[in-house]
Parts: structure tokens; C-alpha cells; sequence
């Protein structure tokens, strides 16, 4: 793995962490590890051996593939649905996204209960 493709990784190890509102320190503790560690892989100065790069492709909901810089598409933008039902008028489009953050929200708490 080359320098840009180690720094890449970082960033996106970062950015899926942040996107989970996720800190160093909580991330370091799932995965039975020091922040050291995980700032490290953010920094891009070590590369997470592979049970760690499958652990932290779980944990924030993307796939080992995305955070290697193979893939663009990280996992997480993948539309599933949710049945809801309601009395009345129609969701307004305001009102799905709204249910749509809601739902990644859930998402990433579970995740960060695990």
C-alpha cells in the first residue's frame, strides 16, 4: 500500500468515525484496543490488520472495500426500507428526511452499543 492510499484509508476511517458522532476514545474501547491505535489508522501511519479493518467496517456500517479506498460507495448510503404507518396526509418530503436521520441515528447508537 502506497503513501496516498495509506492516507486515504485514514481519512475515510476518520470521516465514517465522525459520521457516527463516534470519538476516538469510544471507537478505541469496541475495538478492545488504545485511541493510540485508531489515531494511528486515522493518521494513516498504520494500517489496521485485517481483523481490525472488518471489526471497524462493522462498527460504522460501511465495508472494508470502502475503507481501503477500493470502493467509493460507503455502505451507509444504501436506501432499506422502513414501513411506517400513518392517519391522515401524506409525508412530506421535509418529513421522510427527518425519518431518514432518525433512522441513521438508531443505527449508529446501536452500533456504538455493541
Amino acid at each position: 500500500m502506497n503513501e496516498d492510499e495509506k492516507k486515504l484509508m485514514g481519512q475515510r476511517i476518520k470521516a465514517k468515525r465522525e459520521e457516527c458522532r463516534m470519538s476516538q476514545e469510544k471507537l478505541a474501547e469496541m475495538l478492545g484496543m488504545k485511541r493510540t491505535n485508531v489515531a494511528n489508522y486515522e493518521s494513516g501511519r498504520v494500517i489496521p490488520p485485517g481483523n481490525v479493518l472488518k471489526n471497524l467496517a462493522e462498527i460504522m456500517n460501511t465495508t472494508s472495500d470502502y475503507l481501503l479506498g477500493r470502493i467509493n460507495q460507503s455502505g451507509s448510503d444504501e436506501i432499506e426500507t422502513i414501513a411506517a404507518h400513518h392517519d391522515g396526509d401524506d409525508w412530506t418530503e421535509e418529513e421522510l428526511k427527518e425519518i431518514e436521520e432518525f433512522k441513521r441515528f438508531v443505527l449508529s447508537k446501536r452500533k456504538q452499543t455493541r
